[in-house]
């Protein structure tokens, strides 16, 4: 068991209460994912990429020039 008391062990433990509720949502998805047919499916996959693009398209597109180049 770990001391409780030790400097950095809330900072742990929110970190993999975020990495976990992220899994959650993740298995939540698959689930109705898996109820999809193909034209539901490509559709989600569109606005997926649309949304990532918009969060994380800037850093993405620079990371990819520089592995590219």
């Amino acid at each position: 068991m770990t001391d409780q008391t030790r400097w950095g062990i809330h900072e742990v433990q929110t970190r993999n209460k975020a990495v976990k509720y992220q899994r959650d949502l993740v298995a939540r998805a698959m689930e109705h994912v898996l109820k999809m047919d193909e034209s539901g499916i490509t559709d989600l996959m569109i606005e997926i990429e649309a949304e990532y693009e918009r969060k994380y398209g800037e850093n993405v597109a620079r990371k990819y020039k520089k592995t590219v180049l």
